[in-house]
């Protein structure tokens, strides 16, 4: 449809609303809505987190005089939803308050309700006009997107290389890790993290580095850790053993579970399938892969990523060690970060 400035602008208000919820609504979508009364915002709302209520009604309650509302045009970036799940259906308050006009970002793609909220809502005798920044909408949810309609998690490789292409020296277990990267990557890093539902590493990064791979540096949920050891033999003194996080083993060996670590058994050779599969069926609808270059080579080669980010230093050389991933297409974004370099690679 042809928008209005008027429709962009409140919209572009809604996606800054919606990016609020960023870490803390997963499985559902971000979601932001903008009541607008007589061409000024009356009211606003965002989705700020899962089990809580949803955009639309918070931005309804957040109006003084109700009365107004049907006289009101309501712009959500998300299809209201249709159906009852943690919260009533959303379409159904908007028919109750009558509203004379609903703008919509774009349709949702989760089959529950995939246009049925919208169909409600005319059937009611309410406009509803869809696609005003609907591309700005879909990469804000592109995650939700992607499982909903691929059936399989939307996944991220990471890694960090020296000025000239390692990922890390030849290290003793005892050797502390290898620094690549800034203070403010660190942090840009922690954010990224919690944007994900689930986080993998292999073998020798479990146990070399003996990382927490939780959210430290940033407000935000820790993702469910995955690691791949197939022989059981990650020593249970890790971090990954007993701070209480949940964490999914993925294994050759045994299915058993002790405490919050569970250990999961597959075939092998089938192990990328196997826990793509996995995170899917347990509604984890985002991985986050951070090494090391075994794992993220296997997911390279067999194509099971959506985005490559590969940081760069400027100034650190080490002359040997291992070396980084090679990649055969072309970066289609940087960012510089003092003296480190973000290249982003889309597939």
């Amino acid at each position: 449809m042809q928008a209005s400035v008027q429709d962009v602008q409140y919209m572009k208000r809604c996606l800054e609303l919606a990016a609020q919820g960023q870490g803390f609504v997963a499985p559902n979508p971000m979601v932001g809505a903008v009541i607008v009364h007589n061409n000024s915002i009356i009211g606003e709302g965002y989705h700020r987190k899962y089990g809580e209520a949803h955009a639309e009604v918070n931005a309804v309650n957040s109006v003084d005089d109700k009365s107004l509302l049907k006289e009101s045009t309501i712009y959500v970036s998300l299809e209201p939803c249709s159906h009852h799940g943690k919260t009533p259906p959303c379409c159904d308050l908007i028919i109750l308050h009558q509203f004379k006009r609903v703008v919509v970002a774009m349709q949702d793609p989760f089959p529950l309700v995939s246009g049925r909220g919208i169909e409600k809502i005319r059937a009611n005798g309410i406009q509803v006009d869809v696609g005003i920044l609907e591309d700005e909408a879909k990469e804000l949810n592109k995650q939700f997107i992607h499982f909903h309609t691929q059936k399989k998690p939307w996944v991220r490789i990471k890694w960090a290389e020296t000025a000239d292409g390692f990922i890390d020296k030849e290290r003793a277990r005892d050797d502390k890790p290898l620094s690549i990267t800034n203070s403010l990557v660190n942090t840009f890093n922690h954010k990224e993290r919690a944007k994900f539902d689930a986080i993998l590493v292999g073998y020798q990064t479990a146990l070399k580095d003996n990382p927490k791979l939780n959210v430290r540096h940033w407000n935000g949920r820790s993702p469910i850790r995955v690691v791949f050891d197939r022989n059981n033999n990650l020593p249970k003194s890790l971090h990954l053993f007993n701070d209480g996080q949940p964490t999914w083993i993925i294994n050759s060996v045994e299915d058993r579970e002790d405490g919050p670590v569970k250990f999961i058994k597959t075939e092998w050779n089938n192990k990328v399938d196997f826990t793509l599969k996995l995170l899917y069926e347990n509604n984890k609808q985002s991985l986050l892969i951070e090494g090391g270059k075994e794992l993220i080579s296997s997911f390279i080669e067999s194509n099971n990523h959506n985005e490559i980010w590969r940081f760069k230093s400027h100034d650190l050389f080490i002359e040997s060690g291992i070396s980084a991933p090679t990649l055969k297409f072309q970066p289609t974004n940087q960012i510089t970060f003092k003296n480190n370099s973000l290249y982003l690679y889309t597939s």
